[in-house]
């Protein structure tokens, strides 16, 4: 709106129309200016007014107390002009001022959405509604604000939990990956508390609930969240800085300009240079430096995957020197794959299928099948498993069909019935198996052999989860082999840490909630280097965002790296948050930039853009204090008596070309190359 009422002002000011050669007249074209031009003064004009004053009260002048000091001189002065007192047609300059600095902090308030986004997302997690179970037994949908402490609710396989509680009946696998970090379902059963927001995949379980609205494990994270965005928020932009030396200073040089140029007997004179000094103090420059920087950047850092959510975030980013990973979905894909295959004993015994080789296992593989223990009997137990999981939902279940669609495929099983809490079962070839973990073997009283127990505890000790493939129509249970799980590196991870350090990066650190022996065989795969790097491990939520505090008070500067809603509160609290684009939508709001494409190199490019960032920011900021140095003694006019004066006509002209060369020196950052965070 002020863009469309300053262009009518602009075009019919008198000094515009010298400055062209053109000429305009037609009835009341002398009240555009008052009229549009206070139009844009009192709308346009007012979060400068507004922040002027607070900054005026608060006793810390920036930014907005210069806006409004040039912009409410430059109006009252236009207004004497209009009204016959002085000759000084600031109107379209009034107007062009307002405009282009709105421009400026149109881009700065952008981020100021992002707290709610955020908590909105979190919100998101728990369902409407949720199952009530009455005490006659019956079960009723009833709204989540419906629920109270003491309640018996419903969770269906697939559904999330409503509140905090204990489980009362059933057991399930839980999902509770997006809460605690555990990149593995995690078994609950009979008395095991559950948290809000977590999914159950395999079974329904009815859980009592003991926590309810702000109570809640995700209400304390969504605090965390909005109490580390709130602090962060406080960061003073580098402009201000300029500003609040720049407010001290033209308004010393206004009262000295005015006292002598009065001592002088010149009132007139005194008033146009006061008036004057005051204008171009706040010239569009300044307003602009930081801004334009910030939106080319973002441009530029889009083409390379890299969005950029948070003002501030590049300005911090180039003084980071440490790097706070998340492991799971970021260092790693978050999800389990197949990683070793060893068949047992008793698998041999069993007949093979005509056209399959024999259980000897020869090893005349590729090489990707010798990482995995593969051949003749060890693909016969990735067939025989997928067939038995095909048809349940378990992510674990997904990777042993994956892995076995992957070897030729799995077999067909029929009957197939779960086992809760335990594994599965179905008949296959015959034979009646199960897959299942340590708990399925307890329950059947099954020993895996002490070979099988070597490997599989080799397994167990780098944090795999293991599942073991039981034959169970025969005189006892015989576990015919096993297979390891683990959620798998991503093979640019390694790449990544490495440009980091060659980028300055001081320390990487990882941080999960899975178990020490998870991290720890991660942290070996991506060459952590000891007594240098650091893992932590088995870290909750609140935990991940003490860490990210503890670095700070030690005086690290950190970026924190996530994707889950338990990195929610860490990505916000961190100096700079960078979010996995793959990752959940609350990790996306609270952090300043996304990898749009998950992948963790990307982190050095926004090092890399940081840096050329702040450059332009300086160089910028720079010009238009040097601007100020040069045009507030002339518009004092320190060299009148050489008759050398710098009118307001000039000082507007030197203030459009200083924008101009602002705006230029910015779009040099499209010759900036990004690392593309995909090759």
């Amino acid at each position: 709106m002020s863009l469309a009422l300053t262009a009518p002002i602009v075009l019919t000011s008198h000094m515009v129309m010298d400055w062209f050669g053109y000429s305009l007249d037609f009835p009341g074209m002398s009240l555009v200016g008052p009229v549009l031009g206070s139009v844009v003064f009192l709308y346009g004009g007012w979060p400068f007014l507004v922040g002027g004053l607070h900054e005026l009260r608060d006793r810390t002048p920036g930014m907005m107390l210069l806006i409004s000091m040039a912009i409410t001189v430059a109006y009252v002065a236009s207004l004497a002009t209009s009204l016959g007192a002085f000759d000084l047609d600031f109107w379209w300059e009034l107007a062009a001022l307002v405009t282009i600095m709105l421009l400026g902090h149109w881009q700065e308030m952008k981020a100021i959405g992002q707290a709610r986004g955020a908590l909105a997302a979190l919100a998101a997690l728990l369902p409407d509604e949720a199952e009530r179970v009455d005490a006659d037994g019956g079960v009723h949908r009833v709204p989540l604000t419906g629920l109270g402490v003491g309640d018996v609710v419903l969770v269906r396989p697939g559904a999330r939990v409503p509140a905090d509680g204990r489980v009362l009946d059933g057991t399930a696998e839980l999902d509770e990956s997006m809460i605690t970090g555990e990149s593995r379902p995690v078994s609950r059963t009979a008395g095991d508390r559950v948290v809000a927001g977590t999914v159950a995949t395999d079974s329904s379980i009815r859980v009592r609930i003991d926590a309810v609205g702000d109570d809640t494990a995700l209400a304390g994270i969504q605090r965390l969240v909005a109490q580390a965005q709130q602090s962060s928020g406080r960061a003073q932009v580098l402009a201000d800085r300029f500003a609040a030396w720049l407010f001290y200073i033209a308004t010393a040089t206004a009262a000295v300009t005015f006292v002598v140029w009065t001592a002088l007997g010149d009132i007139d004179e005194a008033v146009v240079r006061t008036v004057t000094v005051l204008v171009i103090a706040c010239p569009h420059a300044l307003g602009l430096a930081i801004p334009l920087v910030i939106a080319l950047s973002t441009a530029v850092a889009a083409k390379a995957g890299i969005l950029v959510k948070d003002r501030l975030a590049l300005e911090r980013m180039r003084s980071v020197d440490t790097v706070l990973f998340d492991k799971t979905g970021t260092l790693t894909r978050g999800a389990h794959t197949v990683t070793a295959v060893a068949a047992g004993p008793d698998l041999a015994a069993d007949q093979p299928s005509p056209d399959r080789p024999g259980p000897a296992g020869d090893r005349t593989g590729n090489a990707e099948d010798e990482a995995l223990g593969t051949g003749g009997a060890e693909d016969e137990l990735l067939r025989l498993a997928g067939a038995v999981e095909a048809e349940s939902e378990h992510p674990l279940a997904r990777a042993i069909v994956a892995a076995a669609a992957g070897r030729g495929g799995a077999a067909a099983a029929t009957g197939f019935r779960a086992l809760t809490g335990r594994g599965v079962r179905a008949d296959v070839d015959g034979r009646d198996l199960a897959v299942g973990g340590p708990a399925l073997l307890r329950e059947l009283a099954a020993r895996p052999g002490p070979d099988l127990d070597r490997v599989t505890a080799d397994w167990s000790a780098r944090g795999a989860a293991v599942l073991y493939l039981v034959r169970l129509d025969g005189a006892a249970p015989r576990v015919l082999g096993a297979l390891a799980l683990e959620d798998e590196v991503r093979p640019e991870a390694a790449e990544a840490l490495t440009e980091l350090r060659a980028e300055g990066v001081r320390r990487i650190a990882m941080i999960t909630g899975d178990a020490r022996p998870v991290a720890e065989t991660v942290a070996g795969k991506l060459g952590f280097r000891p007594g240098v790097d650091e893992v932590f491990a088995e870290v909750l939520p609140a935990d991940k965002d003490d860490k990210v505090t503890d670095l700070q008070r030690a005086g690290s500067t950190v970026a924190m790296v996530g994707d889950g809603v338990n990195d929610a509160p860490a990505l916000a609290r961190a100096s700079v948050g960078i979010a996995i684009g793959a990752g959940t939508d609350v990790a996306i709001e609270s952090a300043g930039v996304v990898l749009a494409s998950s992948d963790p190199r990307g982190v050095t490019g926004v090092i890399r853009l940081s840096r050329a960032s702040y450059r332009k920011m300086i160089q910028n900021l720079a010009w238009a204090a040097g601007y100020n140095v040069v045009a507030l003694p002339l518009a004092a006019g320190v060299l009148a008596w050489a008759g050398i004066a710098l009118s307001p006509a000039v000082a507007a002209v030197l203030m459009s070309g200083s924008t101009i060369v602002v705006a230029l020196n910015a779009q040099l950052l499209r010759r900036v190359r990004l690392t593309p965070p995909a090759r």
